[in-house]
């Protein structure tokens, strides 16, 4: 037994070879762009024209899309996260991943124990052991009761380095569910102010078109009378049928924005109905936290899958080293073996115990060769992280420069709007008083309507830019979660 004792003790002390996982080290850049970040963007009158100023956060801002201040787009993506398919694609993901590690843990921490009954007819020749002088018995059964023990001892960590692989793979499986949380979230806000702007431009196109159907009916009665000429009337016809024909595309864009947010939501497109969202309901968020780039790696869920993965594939580097050395298992068995069923419980009668030890010796180069391709696999996971690292680095810089466009671009679409609607009402003034046609009214209709166009879009940019700027810091409110700390602002 002494043995045994010995090789107990070394189990419990056993080294754990292969490489020990170590995260890499963060960015350590104070900033996503070259340039120095400016404190605030700039402003314009009207709807989402308030100046945005950044503020350094110790963490990502959760549940970043109530900074909206619309309660229907909150409800949207409350519904989403509670019914969306993905969600449950991912957690039951993570489930599978969770019970993988409980039964390997199982079956690698504890000895297996079976026990197992069997009954047998034997029929035996004496005759085969050189006894061909005694008479063989008559056929018999032998009933055999035994209960197993077995235990493969650990003592260069295959089996603990194992496990760690598979808690990697539930720690991915858990921030791929954040990650889906946090893409799920981004594609209804995202979805909710694209269809919200079309709604609006829809509405704007049509009457810019009534507009141009108006001119259009004076050019014509021009003509007949004699005072344009017949260019002025097709070219008036061309105007239109490009503002009629620009309404077909909008409104199959709209129908896809629904049919999309319907599928987010968890809903069949047919039951697709979200006309309580106006883009002028959505407010655009005044302060914007910005997190430092090493905090983005901390809390960003996709950086945080890729970071499980290297660990995954580090212990695996472990695996295949551990399966280089002697693997030793114990063994034992005890039972009773009976010719009668009633007498298998009279007592124990056979027993055994062992200890095996496999060392490989030649397999034509293949656990050295297994153990190259998974530091290879190491080393692309970390090619693999390096570049999420840096993908995350870049859609923040992206987004933090467009934010600045886009103030700059809503201020001159501003501004023009603002011109035509001031020249509109001169206009009107001037029909009034017989000043100017009624052609010239309606041009000046038209400038006024196309400027309020193109400001919804650059409207719907800023709003979709800011949201960008939320999901790519990765920010979202998940119970149970580090990155579910309180909103400071």
């Amino acid at each position: 037994m002494k043995p045994l004792a010995f090789l107990l003790a070394l189990a419990l002390c056993g080294c754990t070879v292969g490489p020990d996982f170590h995260a890499p080290a963060a960015p350590d850049s104070p900033s996503y762009t070259r340039e120095a970040q400016p404190a605030a963007t700039g402003a314009a009158s009207g709807a989402a024209g308030t100046s945005q100023t950044f503020v350094t956060a110790a963490h990502a801002l959760p549940t970043w899309w109530t900074r909206f201040q619309s309660d229907a787009l909150n409800r949207l993506v409350d519904t989403a996260l509670k019914q969306s398919p993905t969600l449950a694609q991912a957690r039951a993901t993570l489930v599978e991943a969770r019970e993988n590690y409980a039964a390997e843990a199982g079956a690698t921490q504890w000895p297996a124990i079976d026990a197992s009954l069997s009954g047998t007819r034997q029929q035996v020749d004496l005759g085969a052991f050189g006894l061909s002088s005694l008479p063989s018995p008559g056929p018999f059964t032998l009933y055999d009761a035994s209960v197993s023990v077995s235990y493969a001892l650990d003592l260069f960590g295959g089996n603990r380095r194992a496990l760690e692989a598979l808690m990697a793979q539930v720690d991915y499986q858990e921030f791929e569910l954040d990650a889906a949380r946090l893409t799920l979230a981004g594609n209804v806000v995202a979805t909710a102010i694209r269809r919200a702007s079309l709604r609006q431009q829809i509405a704007l196109t049509q009457r810019l078109a009534d507009a141009q159907a108006q001119q259009l009916a004076i050019r014509e009665a021009q003509l007949e009378a004699g005072g344009v000429a017949q260019v002025d009337v097709h070219n008036q016809r061309s105007l239109l049928a490009q503002t009629r024909a620009s309404l077909p595309p909008l409104a199959t864009q709209l129908a896809q924005a629904d049919h999309q947010l319907a599928i987010l939501l968890g809903i069949a497109p047919t039951k697709a109905d979200f006309d309580d969202i106006t883009l002028d309901a959505l407010q655009l968020p005044s302060t914007l936290p910005l997190t430092l780039p090493s905090t983005l790696a901390r809390e960003r869920p996709d950086i945080r899958a890729s970071e499980a993965l290297l660990h995954q594939a580090s212990a695996n580097v472990g695996v295949a080293t551990a399966n280089l050395y002697p693997q030793f298992a114990l063994s034992a068995g005890i039972g009773s073996e009976r010719t009668r069923v009633a007498d298998i419980v009279d007592g124990l009668n056979i027993w055994n115990a062992g200890l095996t030890l496999t060392q490989p010796i030649f397999r034509g180069g293949e656990l050295r060769a297994k153990r190259r391709a998974a530091q290879a696999a190491y080393d692309a996971a970390l090619a693999g992280y390096q570049q999420t690292v840096l993908q995350a680095l870049q859609q923040v810089a992206d987004t933090l420069r467009a934010l600045q466009d886009d103030a700059h671009e809503l201020r001159a679409r501003d501004e023009a709007a603002r011109e035509a609607g001031m020249s509109l009402a001169i206009a009107q003034k001037q029909y009034t008083a017989g000043g100017v046609s009624q052609f010239k009214l309606l041009d000046s209709q038209r400038q006024a309507l196309q400027t309020a166009l193109d400001r919804v879009r650059a409207q719907a940019d800023r709003l979709a830019d800011t949201a960008a700027l939320f999901q790519s810091l990765g920010g979202l409110g998940v119970p149970g979660r580090s990155a579910a700390v309180e909103d400071p602002y």
